[in-house]
């Protein structure tokens, strides 16, 4: 059972803070030749949808789109099959680009671990970079991303809840506590 604690991003503050890490990834990138991006599933896919249309819209251009499932790649599950499923895997080749992944809140690493190497299971790609929503700390590997839309400090026993229409009807971020 979780318990409301507060309201961190409304949808307008959801919606800012995508523009803006849309406009930092091409200005670091000095444009957006040979960039790649990849969402993390579930979350992760719809704001890497929102940055691709921020970015179609900013420079003109239509950037490359994978949706990653890093179930296989994890290290703290279990695996049941050893082998990648159809649709788990990165289709473009990477060879060469700046892959840029997306998730929605960065918290142990470990998922951004697993999607580092699913990209590496791609091919061999010039820069891999790391584009989240909501920085929670807490990390449990030597992960930094390069694009943040919010650092939010929060307690172990707290978890941040994003909602997307796709998934929940509504757009926004909470802090919700364990009971």
């Amino acid at each position: 059972m979780t318990q409301f604690k507060a309201t961190v991003m409304d949808e307008a503050a959801l919606n800012r803070a995508v523009r803006r890490i849309s406009h930092e990834i091409i200005e670091r990138n000095k444009g957006v030749e040979g960039l790649v991006l990849v969402g993390i599933q579930r979350r992760g896919l719809p704001l890497a949808q929102m940055i691709r249309q921020n970015v179609a819209a900013i420079e003109g251009v239509t950037l490359p789109l994978e949706s990653l499932n890093i179930r296989f790649y994890r290290d703290d599950l279990t695996r049941i099959d050893e082998t990648p499923q159809v649709g788990d895997a990165i289709t473009t080749d990477v060879t060469g680009k700046t892959v840029i992944l997306v998730d929605d809140v960065l918290f142990t690493g470990r998922t951004a671990r697993a999607a580092i190497e699913a990209v590496f299971a791609a091919g061999r790609p010039a820069q891999i970079q790391l584009a989240v929503l909501i920085d929670r700390g807490h990390r449990e590997l030597p992960i930094r991303a390069d694009y943040v839309g919010k650092n939010l400090p929060t307690a172990r026993s707290e978890h941040v809840a994003v909602y997307l229409p796709e998934f929940d009807g509504k757009t926004g971020a909470d802090i919700v506590e364990f009971a």
